[in-house]
């Protein structure tokens, strides 16, 4: 699936509305940890799907490190690996760099449904450098998924700490759906320590050795 649009069915379950948890990045390359953040929000979440929307480039990242953009989609198809997981250029389409923008056009495209955004612990420790934080959280409900090294950040983060009063109690996660937002809870039950860097910079080491 390479655009996200609306989807129309007939009945009563057309009239209810889907509900999509949104995983954005730039997927430099994809890798079981966002999988691990993916299954866990279907688990804990009443999701219908998870979208992996892969961001051309990521504005507070160096771009020279970025593998060809395709070449990203591809391994994020091949990793995601599970029919309620879309991957989508939606971002590339629409020509959209800042979260901000992509969730306005994304709640314009698809009115028929909700949306959650989720992300890693670690995003959420520099998340009030994203461009119009704050306006994020007024979009849509957020869930935070712990990273190894980043367990703490729920509660020590600059975000956290201003947006203390919206949190949602783990137990009660599935709550944040229905609510308007800001609301957010942290997911504790993730732990997978791989990242985009380890695997590129894992990659760089072997390629070196075959020269």
């Amino acid at each position: 699936m390479d655009a996200v649009t609306p989807s129309h069915r007939s009945g009563a379950q057309s009239k209810r509305p889907k509900v999509i948890g949104v995983l954005g990045g730039s997927f430099n390359p994809a890798h079981s940890g966002h999988l691990e953040i993916s299954i866990a929000a279907l688990e804990a979440l009443p999701l219908n799907e998870v979208w992996w929307l892969i961001s051309p480039a990521n504005p507070l990242k160096d771009a020279a490190n970025y593998a060809a953009y395709d070449v990203r989609v591809a391994r994020a198809r091949t990793v995601a690996n599970d029919p309620r997981i879309v991957v989508s250029d939606f971002e590339n389409t629409h020509c959209l760099q800042y979260t901000v923008d992509t969730l306005e056009a994304l709640k314009q495209h698809n009115p028929d449904k909700r949306f959650v955004w989720l992300m890693g612990a670690d995003s959420l420790a520099s998340f009030h450098l994203w461009k119009d934080w704050e306006s994020i959280t007024e979009r849509v409900p957020i869930a935070v998924f712990s990273r190894p090294g980043d367990e703490t950040a729920g509660e020590t983060s600059i975000a956290a700490q201003k947006l203390s009063s919206f949190e949602v109690e783990f137990e009660n996660a599935a709550a944040i759906v229905d609510k308007d937002p800001p609301a957010w809870v942290f997911v504790p039950t993730t732990n997978n320590s791989m990242s985009s860097t380890a695997l590129r910079s894992a990659a760089s080491k072997a390629s070196r050795k075959t020269r």
